[in-house]
């Protein structure tokens, strides 16, 4: 038997599976009140060129058919290539069975204007329901998002402009950049709806998101939107946890929705399966799955996304963040 770590104990854990209709579990978005499918669909997959447009609207819709109503994507996904492919998946009444939420990358508010404008023109909508500031990495984004000029200005008017409905930021960094951004919002008077980050069997043992931000999420009633429950498969390629376990465990955590990539009907079997068969993970479940992560987790080998610039897709295009904000253009010496 596998005795709880003080450690373990210090991870919060859900005190429900949420309500079950037909193949889908459905939980509440933080303090919206909006209620949303525990699973959700990634975006980046389905504007991979690996699927064709017909392949992506077929996955897109099934997905929808089995239940999953939570729908991610970014305007930098694929070349806008994933908003696009969403649009036209969402055509036919499926839009209005969705909650639709896509990222920006401007920090900037004339950037980030840009970028919302794009991304409702190919998402082929005229409201988006939750819009994300994305890739929160670096300790000035916070900063920036949040100057005068800033980017958060910008979703601010979309949303008094009925543009958007709610809020929030991600990142898969640090998560001592996301309690500074979540600083830095109260600061200015502002509290995000939902915080996107990290949660799987490899965080907590390492730079974890689950013992450092999850709490502070809970106690604002922050929307937890989970991703990277497999880290994008390398934590599969550690051969010491399975799909449906690093589901089954981003499920235990009080996730409001667990995003997961669906690049073809099988992966999408796969997740369905896993909310059929889940039940919350108690602590000694929890406590015995760590315990064999554990000796694989520690140096964050298989959170390349934490410890590599892999997915660091903003630093390879530092144009789509829109350069600095009026106030630093005017502060700053001249060259």
């Amino acid at each position: 038997m596998t005795h709880e770590s003080d450690y373990t104990k210090q991870i919060p854990l859900t005190t429900s599976a949420g309500t079950r209709k037909g193949d889908m579990l459905y939980r509440t978005l933080g303090r919206t009140g909006e209620q949303v499918s525990a699973i959700g669909m990634g975006g980046f997959h389905i504007g991979q060129h690996g699927l064709t447009d017909d392949e992506s609207i077929r996955l897109v819709r099934a997905a929808i058919d089995h239940g999953i109503t939570f729908m991610d994507n970014s305007w930098d996904y694929n070349e806008g290539q994933s908003e696009e492919r969403m649009g036209k998946a969402l055509k036919d009444g499926y839009r209005q069975k969705v909650f639709l939420m896509t990222k920006i990358d401007g920090r900037t508010k004339e950037a980030a204007q840009q970028q919302l404008e794009t991304s409702l023109k190919r998402l082929q909508t005229d409201r988006i329901d939750l819009v994300q500031h994305h890739e929160v990495i670096r300790f000035d984004d916070p900063d920036r998002i949040f100057a005068e000029g800033g980017a958060n200005e910008a979703l601010l008017e979309a949303r008094k402009a009925g543009k958007i409905r709610y809020i929030g930021f991600t990142g898969h960094k640090d998560p001592h950049i996301h309690l500074y951004m979540l600083k830095v919002a109260s600061e200015h008077g502002f509290r995000f709806d939902t915080v996107q980050m990290p949660l799987n069997v490899m965080d907590a043992h390492f730079r974890s998101f689950t013992h450092m931000v999850l709490p502070e999420l809970v106690k604002q009633e922050i929307g937890v939107l989970g991703m990277k429950s497999m880290g994008d498969s390398v934590i599969l390629k550690s051969k010491v946890v399975s799909p449906v376990e690093c589901l089954h465990y981003a499920l235990s955590l009080p996730t409001s929705v667990v995003i997961t990539g669906i690049d073809k009907p099988e992966i999408l079997d796969q997740d369905i399966e896993a909310i059929k068969t889940f039940k919350p993970m108690n602590r000694e479940q929890v406590a015995q799955l760590l315990a064999r992560t554990k000796e694989v987790a520690v140096a964050g080998k298989y959170e390349l996304f934490k410890t590599s610039s892999h997915f660091d897709s903003t630093a390879t295009h530092p144009d789509w963040l829109g350069g600095e904000s009026p106030t630093v253009q005017q502060l700053a010496p001249s060259a």
